[in-house]
């Protein structure tokens, strides 16, 4: 089933409600239409839409899949979710090739032992933030480089006036094969840092909230790397 992280937006895939191969998979209801953040490895994308279904959100409204970085366990369901939906998908500029060519040094298959086919991506996302289009002022992004070159975070301010930070592997790991940068990922959560968000969305390690402990769990992973 999926879980309410607060107003419109829901984990609706996860390696506990979905598959073990699963990031976590968040949907974010903007009016008329919603957005699925990241896609899951592809094992369980029936789950995943039938979590969509039980948030109360009909899969057809499903305007985009944003994917936060190039990796399989979180683009590997998108070329069926698309299918299934018409959504389009959307990733950042730096990582957009890792994922249409399905790379395997950049994508880690080998990890999962899965071979995964290549994802056209309709929308690059260019430079080092914007906005997104479906509700203006409500869903941005941002370039957090660093875990790849093109990984990103979502910001979604809901109508209580919350910020949620969709923080995909903003933990890491950091490997020479995904041509990861520590310095970069520093500057990049300097940045998040500067943001205070009420509520973190992270891709493996769970949700925090209220903004000390996203603040607590970002600075503990720089301490971590200095």
């Amino acid at each position: 089933m999926p879980e309410k992280v607060c107003e419109n937006v829901w984990l609706v895939g996860s390696s506990g409600i979905t598959d073990s191969g699963d990031c976590m998979v968040y949907l974010v209801k903007l009016g008329e239409q919603s957005v699925l953040i990241d896609a899951g490895v592809g094992h369980a994308t029936g789950r995943i839409m039938k979590n969509i279904e039980a948030a109360g959100v009909e899969p057809k409204s499903l305007s985009a899949v944003i994917l936060t970085h190039c990796h399989i366990d979180h683009i590997g369901g998108t070329n069926e979710i698309r299918k299934l939906t018409g959504a389009k998908v959307y990733a950042h500029e730096k990582d957009a090739k890792a994922i249409e060519e399905a790379i395997p040094r950049y994508t880690v298959q080998r990890y999962y032992g899965i071979e995964l086919d290549p994802i056209p991506v309709d929308v690059k996302l260019p430079g080092e933030s914007g906005e997104f289009g479906f509700a203006p002022g409500k869903l941005s992004w941002i370039h957090t480089p660093g875990h790849t070159p093109g990984s990103m975070c979502v910001l979604y301010e809901n109508t209580e006036g919350e910020t949620v930070l969709f923080g995909q592997d903003i933990h890491g790991p950091f490997e020479p094969g995904f041509d990861s940068s520590i310095a970069d990922w520093r500057e990049s959560m300097n940045k998040l840092l500067v943001l205070e968000p009420d509520i973190l969305c992270e891709g493996h390690f769970g949700i925090f909230q209220p903004a000390s402990e996203v603040k607590r769990f970002i600075e503990e992973y720089l301490r971590r790397h200095m």
